[in-house]
């Protein structure tokens, strides 16, 4: 940054010459050099920003002479002047003084002869030093975003690049005012995105606000948040910050929309602890669209798909989901944030999940307002090619966003369990009432003690299957769904009471048990649930 008329007054060199302020009007305009001259026409040979020392040789003239000498110098924008009394004036007179002031031009006499070489040579030191240091900072700033730009870094990232520069908040929003992303500093995220649409939309572009996108199609604005006066350090990172975001947007092709990315960031910042305050973690929400003061409901969507090897294509489909979940959303006007779908496999099956905390007015009973929500995402997703099945699991509500954060993890449990049930009831959303004993084993199900139960249980009629290319375990499956009936099951597999008999004994021997037994059907109905859950279905 440059030194100030009042900067180089402060100098050793200067008070070394005693000085008086003779017009202290802008003493904070910056110097840009030093130009020592007795010259009356100085002024046609000045640029600007310069201070002027002299002996006073033009200030001995007439009056008017002195007056016009001051007019040329503020016509030439300096930054001061600065006049050695002795040589040829040994005061300035109030005409000066009043010119000075008049022109709101710094006016400096020195009562003791100064050698202005020092002078000099300290101040063009000093703007020689902030030059490479602003050449330095300029190289930083090349190098930190163009590396940002090579490993194709998050927004998030890049905004927190620019707010450590400059030391101050950085807000990065879509044209609706919605943040996309936001580093706070020296200040909480709930004082930086208070009320931030209101915020936004009465800031002018400036120094401190600069678009985002190609020059004819902005799509956001990145925006300092300081009350420190605004630099060229600012404009610099600023605009190879937006060029950044505009470079990974382009790159990126937008995979989910820039809004949907900030969605999910916020909701992976949520669960994995790294906002832990409540007025937090609601301003960040408000500030993505999703409604205050209300009741949070975690929500998982779990989809099975249809396999397929070509990568684009499912790539497409991933896509195509989020699209309908967010579609679905926006048709029963919900407020939501929800989280991009990831491509998952569960026991040779291809499937996809999304996570949704989804925001309701407070009283009435949570229900309702779930009922609507559940029931379009589910016809939405459904409609799209390649859904084979879509279930939704819901967490507990509650006041706190947090808390509804951390029970996305149980509703994506129970929207698993729910999921590998083949005989689902038929449901808009379940809850873990809803999943009973199958949610219990969901827990323990990959606990090595209750796979070698599992496999205890069933492991004989498994391999009996095997060898024989038989089907004893899904005659087990349905003789355990239907209680024991055995009329209704040999009505089921449409084979006569004298077959079904003889296929409940195979089964009594083989496993060394009596399917008459309670506790025995309980062991084996249990051993089913756990193979089930592991698996990734029923085989029946």
């Amino acid at each position: 940054m440059l030194l100030t008329v009042a900067d180089v007054l402060a100098t050793s060199v200067m008070q070394a010459g005693q000085p008086e302020v003779v017009c202290a009007a802008n003493l904070d305009r910056p110097v840009r050099w030093v130009h020592v001259s007795d010259q009356a026409d100085v002024a046609d040979v000045l640029v600007g920003s310069e201070l002027i020392l002299t002996t006073g040789q033009a200030l001995a003239a007439p009056e008017q002479a002195r007056i016009a000498y001051l007019r040329s110098l503020s016509g030439a924008g300096v930054a001061g002047l600065v006049v050695e009394l002795g040589s040829y004036v040994s005061e300035l007179g109030p005409a000066v003084a009043a010119t000075a002031a008049e022109l709101a031009l710094p006016v400096i006499v020195l009562h003791r002869v100064t050698r202005f070489v020092e002078i000099t040579e300290a101040v063009h030191r000093a703007i020689v030093a902030d030059q490479y240091a602003e050449l330095e900072f300029a190289r930083t700033v090349h190098e930190t975003f163009t590396d940002l730009s090579v490993r194709r870094a998050a927004l998030a990232e890049i905004v927190q690049t620019a707010a450590s520069m400059l030391d101050a908040s950085v807000v990065l929003e879509d044209l609706s005012h919605r943040v996309l992303a936001a580093t706070a500093r020296h200040a909480t995220s709930a004082a930086l995105l208070e009320d931030w649409e209101a915020v936004s939309r009465m800031l002018p572009d400036g120094s401190g606000v600069v678009g985002v996108g190609p020059h004819t199609q902005r799509w956001g604005r990145l925006i300092l948040r300081t009350d420190r006066t605004h630099t060229a350090r600012v404009a610099m990172v600023l605009e190879r910050a937006a060029q950044t975001i505009t470079l990974h947007r382009m790159i990126d092709k937008d995979r989910f929309g820039l809004h949907r990315q900030a969605q999910t960031g916020l909701i992976a910042d949520l669960v994995d602890g790294r906002v832990t305050d409540e007025r937090d973690a609601q301003a960040r929400a408000a500030a993505l669209g999703l409604r205050r003061r209300a009741r949070y409901v975690p929500l998982a969507i779990e989809i099975d798909t249809e396999s397929t090897t070509d990568p684009v294509a499912a790539q497409r489909r991933s896509e195509s989901i989020v699209e309908a979940v967010t579609h679905a959303l926006g048709l029963v006007d919900a407020s939501a944030l929800s989280a991009a779908a990831h491509r998952r496999t569960r026991g040779g099956t291809d499937g996809e999940q999304v996570t949704v905390i989804l925001a309701v007015t407070r009283g009435g009973h949570v229900d309702d307002h779930l009922a609507p929500v559940c029931t379009t995402v589910l016809a939405e997703t459904r409609r799209i090619e390649g859904v084979r099945r879509a279930v939704i699991g819901v967490g507990a509500d509650s006041d706190s966003l947090l808390d509804a954060a951390g029970g996305l993890a149980h509703a994506t449990g129970v929207a698993e369990v729910a999921r590998s049930m083949t005989t689902t009831p038929s449901r808009m959303f379940f809850r873990s009432a809803d999943i009973r004993l199958r949610g219990l084993l969901s827990l323990i199900r990959d606990e090595p003690g209750v796979q070698s139960f599992a496999e205890a249980e069933l492991g004989a009629l498994l391999r009996y299957d095997i060898r024989h290319a038989a089907d004893l375990t899904g005659t087990l499956r349905r003789f355990l769904d239907l209680a024991g009936n055995k009329t209704e099951l040999a009505k089921a597999l449409a084979i006569s009471r004298p077959t079904l008999y003889d296929r409940l004994a195979r089964i009594e021997r083989i496993l060394a048990v009596d399917l008459d037994d309670g506790e025995s059907r309980t062991s084996l109905h249990a051993a089913l649930l756990v193979r089930d859950l592991t698996t990734g279905g029923d085989e029946l």
